[in-house]
């Protein structure tokens, strides 16, 4: 048994696909087929079941997948390992930030990083936190930027700051001649709101119930430029983190009266697993400067 022919196999259970397996291992399809029955032969049973457009596992194929995964987590973690024993840090990090993060606080942390470790390069993802949260725990990346509350038991927390979320409205708005907003002000109000997949429209939803009001939805948008694009438009109004706050002449912020609404922006990594020098200085940089960020 040959650790490609692992390789092989893991592949052809994430794609689904033997064509899609071969293209992500860089082979020619005909080759990767060879070797899955040759570790199929090795093994006397048979691991998927092939259909005209898909495969799926077989019984035995479901009990080997997770060896298998095991096999090669062990062996990265070793040559992780070693190569931590040399020199600098160097190698990849992968960090994934939400979308409502990732555009105002990863500039500063992906500009400053290399002068602490030039050999380290720092790969992006943008996710929302159940989709981090999964790649995490499959080991497709190393850190994330979340917003709290986490349930998860298979990761560590580090949370980092508070930060208030601020009410924005189109220039001219009536509410923004009054120098108090209650909840009253905001009920007849139609809002913006972020896609149900991300977490900032729950954090909106739940502050809207806590002040006694349902809160009319005109639409959703999975980006905050779009949603604050809608306000300036005259669409609705909405709620933004402070660090999302932009120098526009079509929008206005207001702070809501106290208790603020604030979310808390944490630093996850999975739980047990053994971080790379590399990842464990892009932590320690990330908690530095989040310091610095503290909005609220």
């Amino acid at each position: 048994m040959e650790l490609h022919q692992l390789r092989y196999f893991l592949a052809v259970v994430k794609t689904g696909n033997f064509s899609r397996a071969a293209e992500s291992c860089h082979i020619a399809q005909p080759s990767l087929s060879q070797q899955i029955l040759k570790l199929e032969g090795e093994l006397g049973e048979r691991l998927f079941e092939r259909k005209a457009r898909s495969v799926h596992l077989t019984s035995a194929g479901e009990m080997f997948q997770e060896r298998a995964a095991r096999v090669l987590h062990e062996l990265q973690e070793a040559h992780r390992e070693v190569r931590d024993a040399r020199g600098e840090p160097r190698g990849q990090v992968h960090l994934s930030a939400l979308p409502t993060i990732a555009p105002y606080l990863l500039p500063k942390i992906i500009r400053g990083f290399p002068r602490r470790c030039p050999a380290v390069s720092t790969i992006v993802h943008e996710e929302t936190t159940d989709r981090a949260l999964r790649a995490l725990e499959s080991d497709e990346i190393d850190l994330a930027l979340v917003s709290l509350p986490v349930v998860s038991a298979r990761v560590e927390v580090r949370p980092l700051f508070r930060e208030e979320l601020l009410l924005v409205l189109p220039k001219g708005h009536p509410l923004l001649r009054k120098r108090r907003l209650a909840a009253s002000d905001l009920e007849p109000e139609k809002f913006i709101f972020m896609a149900e997949t991300h977490c900032l429209g729950a954090q909106t939803l739940q502050f809207c119930y806590a002040k006694g009001f349902t809160p009319q939805i005109s639409c959703r948008s999975a980006q905050m430029e779009t949603v604050q694009a809608l306000v300036a438009a005259g669409v609705g109004i909405s709620m933004v983190p402070a660090m999302a706050r932009a120098s526009s002449a079509r929008v206005s912020y207001r702070s809501l009266g106290k208790p603020k609404p604030l979310r808390t922006i944490a630093l996850v990594w999975k739980k047990g697993r053994h971080l790379s020098r590399a990842a464990l200085e892009l932590r320690s940089y990330i908690v530095a400067i989040a310091g610095r960020a503290r909005v609220a």
